[in-house]
């Protein structure tokens, strides 16, 4: 399947070599300061970064075909795993009047909340990217969209699986332990067969979506074993599980409610997850162009002591701040805070605005606090890090 993957995405190529080719992209200078001494040996208290993401688009058969290659490149200061390339999309697109097909590599991103993404499943995660989560992998897939008077149905082949990035021995925000190899649960590894499916529609008020996937796990769990040299090592493991999902979003007014839920099985125990809650945006504040949305979500997960569940009893309440100008500045602060142990919380605040025409500034900042050792993120409580960036548009 993957000679006929890359088949496909050759022959696609050749076809848009006649067409008109736009070469647009972005390219950006990151510096990150991290606002305590690390707890592990070496790291560094400031990290600067450069990335590279062209894209190149084409179009042939009056719109009908369509293909997109998007690479990325970042180079970083001291992290040798942050400093990666990857292919972010290389996918050849067909419409016709009640269905689609995507081949290649690509992008998906099912959802509804802000504060989690669980039934976001197709694309692995870049975690060296971001801490949030939000950044993801290429993903190698075949898709085939049909579009009725019932909805948007998907289905999906995905014939390579991607690891999930982790930061290396000179990087923050990592485990105490070194990360080893990976492991598989399936004997094809990395080359394993996955499917998922799902069907989305718009029903007045409401947009609703139902998802099933099968396969390789994008979520490891952790395992720690030792070397023959006595040193503790942390590897991944991918387990083949099935998950359902629903996604839902109400809006009414100036009101936003929105729910997202798995089942997942396969893994070292079943469980459910769910995130619900509301946006509520006002705006006019004051007479004045200011927008503000108040945010608050909940989050529930059935496992204990888990490094990705993130959110097992906690709530996380919002404020956005909007403009409304012409550069499109907003700011978001967040907490998400754990509503069976006092100290264990983190807050972020996620800001952005345009310059120019072709530049634009971005202001993230993490922050996080636990005194229980217990917790899995305990080992992130020196961690707390802003980040400025500077991104130009070509």
């Amino acid at each position: 399947m993957i000679r006929a993957f890359a088949l496909c995405a050759l022959l696609a190529l050749i076809n848009a070599s006649y067409a008109d080719v736009e070469l647009t992209g972005s390219a950006g200078f990151d510096q990150r300061y991290f606002l305590q001494d690390a707890l592990y040996q070496p790291q560094e208290r400031s990290y600067s970064s450069a990335f590279l993401m062209p894209e190149i688009y084409t179009q042939w058969n009056d719109g009908a075909d369509t293909l997109v290659v998007k690479p990325f490149y970042r180079i970083d200061e001291h992290d040798d795993e942050r400093t990666h390339g990857d292919i972010r999309e290389f996918q050849w697109s067909h419409y016709a009047d009640s269905w689609e097909t995507r081949v290649g590599i690509g992008k998906v991103f099912w959802g509804q909340t802000e504060s989690l993404h669980l039934v976001d499943i197709i694309n692995q995660t870049d975690l060296v990217e971001s801490v949030d989560g939000e950044v993801k992998l290429g993903q190698p897939m075949v898709n085939i969209s049909y579009f009725s008077d019932y909805g948007m149905f998907s289905f999906y082949a995905l014939p390579y699986f991607r690891e999930r990035t982790f930061q290396g021995e000179n990087g923050r925000l990592r485990p105490p332990d070194a990360i080893g190899e990976a492991v598989y649960e399936s004997d094809d590894e990395e080359q394993n067969l996955d499917f998922a499916i799902r069907w989305q529609s718009s029903i007045g008020e409401w947009e609703l979506g139902l998802s099933a996937f099968s396969g390789t796990t994008r979520e490891p769990e952790l395992f720690t074993t030792v070397t023959q040299d006595g040193e503790p090592v942390i590897f991944p493991f991918y387990a083949q599980i099935d998950q359902v999902g629903i996604d839902v979003l109400k809006v009414s007014g100036a009101w936003l409610l929105k729910l997202e839920s798995i089942y997942r099985s396969g893994q070292s125990e079943d469980f459910a997850a769910l995130v619900t809650g509301f946006e509520y945006t006002k705006h006019g504040i004051l007479s004045s162009n200011y927008g503000l949305g108040f945010l608050a979500e909940y989050q529930y997960d059935e496992r204990d002591n888990n490094f990705f569940a993130v959110g097992q009893n906690d709530l996380m309440v919002g404020l956005r701040i909007i403009a409304n100008d012409i550069a499109g500045t907003e700011v978001l602060f967040g907490l998400v805070q754990d509503l069976e142990e006092s100290s264990t919380y983190s807050g972020f605040i996620e800001a952005s605005s345009r310059l120019t025409a072709n530049w634009s500034w971005k202001l993230n900042g993490y922050f996080f606090s636990s005194e229980d050792i217990e917790d899995p993120f305990y080992f992130l409580r020196r961690d707390d890090y802003v980040q400025f960036s500077l991104e130009y548009y070509f």
